[in-house]
Formats: structure tokens, C-alpha cells, sequence
């Protein structure tokens, strides 16, 4: 298996995602494509003892900034790394793509280059958010900005796949985000996508409020990308705050810095639970390859995570089950 990953795309890169795709290298069967400037590359790759390694380098000399208007930059920049990342995909040269660049570019070429599954109207990307008992699939959390009743259904039935077979959950309880749990709570969207999945034959569990999102009420849950990415970002930023607080709280007594030893390995465990790191990056379901979405920020590890994701979804064959499905 071959993975392209987008070597010039996040706040750190090249040097952060060449140190990823070294970690991922030595831990994964993987043959590992980095696209980008090649010099710039090369240069980061002797700081490891990677020529063992199956790693490779495809040069490209443009990059789509963080900035710029993802189909306009995808139409004008074809030798973007994004965009060149994606074709090898389509040219038979690489299995999936990995990038924490410009989303929006990854969307845009994914669409472009890949095109959408059959029957599937809309992608959605789908992150796995941690919970009070183990990890929810939320999606979409930015593809779409509005999103019809029957969206929300194929949603929920890539989510579905997704979670079985990506986290081993047998029949996954689908959640629909509203701000009431009657059927009759939302608007003239929701209550309608609340009719169609009651008759999809998932395992649908209703509406779920946000506060219930925690308790691990529903294994997947669906709802359009404006709220999606809200809610995902309002999530993230509230597990960083509260561990600062919580450091903070401990640290202003002399008495309470042994509890904080005494509570260390609780405490690294509830940070790796909620650190996006662990879960690498989130996929773009309902496009005909495997596209990979990083945060702008991600570390090393991220990226080496997101390149054990990109692999466990063509080996698992995420997009023909979506196929069978729809």
C-alpha cells in the first residue's frame, strides 16, 4: 500500500510532516509518498536514518496557502502539492492521501480529481470525538455548510461503516444533534431527517442534545458541517482549557503539587483521550478514494496517526462497504 501526504501542507510543514511520515515509516507496512518541494524535503529527511525506510519523495512546485480560496488556488495551482497528492490517488499511484493543509483544498480536489461515490450527494468529514464511554463519530464537521434531510441520512450511514468497522462497534446507535430530544424539536431539516432515519433501519436512537453528546447517549451522530465544526472546535478548545485550569488549580498550593504526583499517570491518561493527536486525522467519506484531513497544527505524531488512519480505510475497505450500503 502506497499513501501520499501532502508534505507542504500545515503550519509546520515541511518539518513537522517529514518527521511524521518518518515515525509512521517504522511503525506501518506502508510505502510513503511525500509530495512537495523536493530540495526542501531531501534536506529534511537527512536529519533521520530513513534510507532503510519506505519512504520516497514526488516533486511539485506549488503549495495552496492556508489562506487562499480553495477552488480558485485547485483550478490555478495543479502542481500544488494538495492537488498532486490527490491525482496520484486517481493515476493508480498511491491508495489514499494524507494533508493538514488548506481543508477546503483537500475537499476541493477530492472532488475535482476523485469525484464523489455513487448515490452519494454530499462528502462529510467525520471525526471521532471522545466521550465518557469511549469515542462518538460527529459528522460532517465542515464539507457542507447546509445540509438537506437526505444528507443527513447518508451521513448516517457512512458514520455508521465508519464506526463498525473502524472501531469494531457492533450495530453503532445513530444520534440525530438537535435542541430537543422530541422528533418534533428543530427545524423543518431536522425533523424531516429524524422521519427518514427512523425508517432507514439503522440503529436510530433518536434526537441527542448537546450535553448528552459526552455521556455516550449515540455512537454516531449527524448534523450539518456549520454546526459540526462549531461544535468540534468548541470541544477541542474546552479540553485544552480545562486541563490548563486544572494544572493551574493544583499548582498554586505546595500541599496539592503531591497530589498532581500522585495523580500523574490518571492525569496523562485523560490527556491522551483527549488530545486530537492520538486520533490523527479525520477522513472525507463519500469521495471515490481515501482523503485524509489533518488539523493546521498537527504535530508529528498527528500525522503519523493519520497515516494509520489512511490504512486502516483502504484495508477495510471503507468506500466499497459505502457503496454496497447506499
Amino acid at each position: 500500500m502506497r499513501i501520499a501526504v501532502d508534505a507542504m501542507g500545515g503550519d509546520y510543514a515541511p518539518r513537522v510532516v517529514v518527521e511524521g511520515a518518518v515515525q509512521a515509516a517504522k511503525k506501518n507496512p506502508y510505502g510513503i509518498i511525500l509530495v512537495g518541494d523536493k530540495s526542501r524535503l531531501a534536506k529534511e529527511m537527512r536529519k533521520y536514518r530513513s534510507s532503510s525506510l519506505p519512504l520516497s519523495i514526488h516533486h511539485c512546485s506549488e503549495v495552496i496557502g492556508m489562506d487562499e480560496s480553495p477552488a480558485i488556488a485547485c483550478r490555478q495551482k495543479k502542481d500544488s502539492s494538495v492537488m498532486v497528492a490527490t491525482r496520484l490517488i486517481k493515476e493508480g499511484m498511491a491508495d489514499a492521501m494524507v494533508s493538514a493543509g488548506n481543508s477546503g483544498a483537500v475537499m476541493a480536489s477530492a472532488l475535482m480529481v476523485l469525484g464523489r461515490l455513487p448515490k452519494v450527494d454530499r462528502p462529510a468529514i467525520a471525526v471521532l470525538i471522545p466521550t465518557l464511554k469511549g469515542s462518538v463519530v460527529l459528522l460532517d464537521v465542515g464539507a457542507n455548510v447546509n445540509s438537506t434531510a437526505k444528507d443527513l441520512l447518508q451521513f448516517a450511514v457512512m458514520g455508521n461503516i465508519y464506526m463498525k468497522t473502524i472501531m469494531n462497534k457492533d450495530n453503532p446507535r445513530i444520534g440525530l444533534l438537535s435542541i430537543g430530544a422530541e422528533e418534533v424539536k428543530g427545524g423543518e431539516v431536522t425533523v424531516e431527517a429524524h422521519r427518514l432515519l427512523r425508517q432507514s433501519g439503522l440503529n436510530f436512537v433518536g434526537n441527542i442534545e448537546g450535553r448528552n453528546i459526552v455521556k455516550g447517549k449515540a455512537d454516531v451522530i449527524v448534523c450539518d458541517g456549520f454546526v459540526g465544526n462549531v461544535l468540534l472546535k468548541f470541544s477541542e478548545g474546552i479540553a485544552e482549557e480545562f486541563i490548563s485550569l486544572f494544572r493551574d488549580e493544583i499548582l498554586k498550593y505546595p500541599f496539592r503539587k503531591m497530589a498532581l504526583i500522585l495523580l500523574r499517570g490518571a492525569f496523562k491518561d485523560i490527556k491522551k483521550k483527549v488530545d486530537y493527536a492520538e486520533y490523527g486525522g479525520a477522513p472525507l467519506l463519500g469521495v471515490d478514494g481515501c482523503s485524509i484531513i489533518c488539523h493546521g497544527s498537527s504535530s508529528a505524531k498527528a500525522i503519523s496517526n493519520a497515516i494509520r488512519v489512511a490504512g486502516e480505510f483502504v484495508e477495510k475497505r471503507i468506500n466499497q462497504q459505502i457503496k454496497e450500503s447506499l
